[in-house]
């Protein structure tokens, strides 16, 4: 008869140092690192983490850089707080990618029409140290962004 493995003990407290941006920096360093050690997760050499949640046929088209998309997606924080969803306003976005941030530049072109991917975009490749209101300066993203067509190539 096994004897069961007892609980894992609780992690302990995590403690940051500094002014409050110095402390939110920390916090969003500490889950990178969590997010990026994810069975599952690729991340590339920029730092972009992601995950293919649903596949399409390998014969659906991939946009090109720069190209203009149609997706839905949702743009969280790292504590699950919902900043920007397309989903929310029940209506697909169409943007040219080099309009918009890095990490997104990086991922959707990796992405075929019909998948939907989640995104883990560091600061440095999403809004950097700039306040985009509701988004602090240094944030790390989580984005699921599913990409529904190419409008270019119909």
């Amino acid at each position: 008869m096994m004897t069961p493995k007892p609980a894992p003990a609780p992690a302990a407290p995590v403690h940051y140092t500094g002014t409050p941006q110095e402390q939110w920096e920390q916090g969003q360093a500490a889950y990178l690192a969590w997010s990026a050690a994810r069975p599952g997760w690729t991340t590339t050499e920029s730092g972009l983490q992601y995950h293919r949640v649903k596949a399409a046929k390998a014969s659906a088209p991939k946009p090109a850089p720069g190209a203009v998309v149609t997706i839905h997606y949702v743009g969280k924080f790292i504590d699950g707080r919902t900043f920007d969803s397309s989903r929310e306003r029940g209506e697909p976005a169409t943007f040219p990618l080099d309009r918009l941030i890095k990490g997104w530049q990086e991922g959707v072109p990796m992405m075929r029409v019909g998948e939907v991917w989640d995104f883990v975009i560091p600061a440095a490749i999403g809004y950097g140290d700039r306040n985009r209101d509701p988004i602090p300066p240094g944030s790390a993203l989580l984005f699921e962004i599913e990409l529904i067509a190419i409008p270019a190539e119909g």
